[in-house]
């Protein structure tokens, strides 16, 4: 109780069963019993998945009281709040450093910044070596043809040998140019853009919810929420964790769910949904492309623009991170035709 009470917790979801708790409740829930099983070095992975901003700041106080744990997340600010190492894999090496996320950031991108600039130099350098080079073996070549009808051919060449000489010369430096150029920058990151196509609808309005709020076991999770979904808008929920944003969204999308007031949807509305969680994806990618009716080429383009190596696509999807398994929803909803996408 002591523990849940640190994040905010009502007391009472010690009466509740496991799986009638929000993610975000899961998440401290768990937290706090791994925490009260003295002795061990806990390996804390995504805590922040199911957290809304005001339990994240929780959370984040909470382990910042803690010692003895690896934390794993993409939340920078919820990093800052509670390490004081970063341990960072990237592209070509590892390394630790002692301090915020913030400040391995700052350092991360000088570093980088001063190689974009190196790598500019060293590109121009290349550039002028080239020509240079190019130049000298035309000369060389001119001299070497002069031979023909000198006098003196002995010093012609001569001259086209030092001539051919000072060709190899810049060539060699190019060629170690080129190879700190190719030393620079292995660790960038990069992102392509991704583009959703969904399905233009006759009806302006897609979908109205009038004082609708779900229920569990008859208690509603949350008070009656009204809103409309036009045609060209981008919504998000917003709430505390257990407010039932996902409820609202699993209604939406069509799923069985305990509740009152009343849907309106447009006739014809085509949905495609990315649920939260993505525990349930197994077996192969193209297996699971031609269940669901989309391009596979298409669906791999996708996922490579999302950083898919080539590696991931001969493995089993119950064998991938939670978020690469995120990735593949996202990745099959991109390649889906849609009014609305949740």
């Amino acid at each position: 109780m002591k523990e849940l009470s640190l994040m905010d917790v009502d007391e009472g979801v010690l009466w509740r069963p496991f799986d009638t708790l929000s993610g975000g409740e899961q998440t401290k829930v768990l937290l706090a019993a791994l925490f009260l099983n003295e002795g061990h070095f806990l390996l804390i992975d995504e805590p922040t998945n199911h957290l809304d901003g005001e339990a994240r700041k929780r959370v984040a106080d909470y382990l910042n009281r803690k010692k003895g744990f690896i934390l794993v997340s993409h939340d920078r600010q919820f990093l800052d709040g509670c390490v004081d190492h970063i341990l960072s894999i990237n592209r070509m090496n590892v390394e630790v450093q002692s301090g915020s996320f913030s400040s391995w950031y700052e350092n991360f991108s000088r570093q980088q910044n001063f190689e974009a600039a190196e790598n500019e130099r060293l590109k121009k350098d290349i550039d002028r070596l080239k020509k240079a080079a190019g130049r000298t073996g035309t000369w060389s070549d001119k001299v070497e043809a002069s031979k023909r009808g000198a006098a003196d051919k002995g010093y012609v060449g001569h001259k086209s040998a030092k001539m051919m000489k000072r060709s190899k010369s810049i060539e060699a430096r190019r060629t170690k140019v080129a190879e700190e150029k190719s030393a620079l920058l292995k660790n960038v990151e990069k992102a392509e853009d991704l583009k959703i196509h969904p399905l233009t609808h006759h009806s302006e309005t897609l979908a109205i919810f009038s004082d609708v709020a779900p229920a569990y076991g008859g208690v509603e999770v949350c008070s009656p929420v009204n809103f409309e979904i036009r045609r060209g808008d981008r919504l998000f929920l917003d709430g505390k964790n257990g407010s039932g944003k996902s409820s609202l969204l699993k209604l939406l999308a069509g799923e069985d769910i305990e509740h009152r007031g009343k849907i309106e949807k447009a006739s014809g509305l085509v949905i495609s949904y990315v649920p939260q969680h993505a525990g349930e994806l197994k077996g192969h990618l193209p297996d699971f492309a031609k269940k669901w009716g989309i391009d596979v080429s298409l669906f791999m383009t996708i996922l490579r623009k999302m950083d898919f190596d080539r590696v991931q696509f001969e493995k089993k999807m119950e064998d991938y991170s939670a978020g690469q398994k995120k990735k593949v929803l996202i990745a099959r909803s991109l390649c889906e035709r849609a009014h609305l996408y949740i």
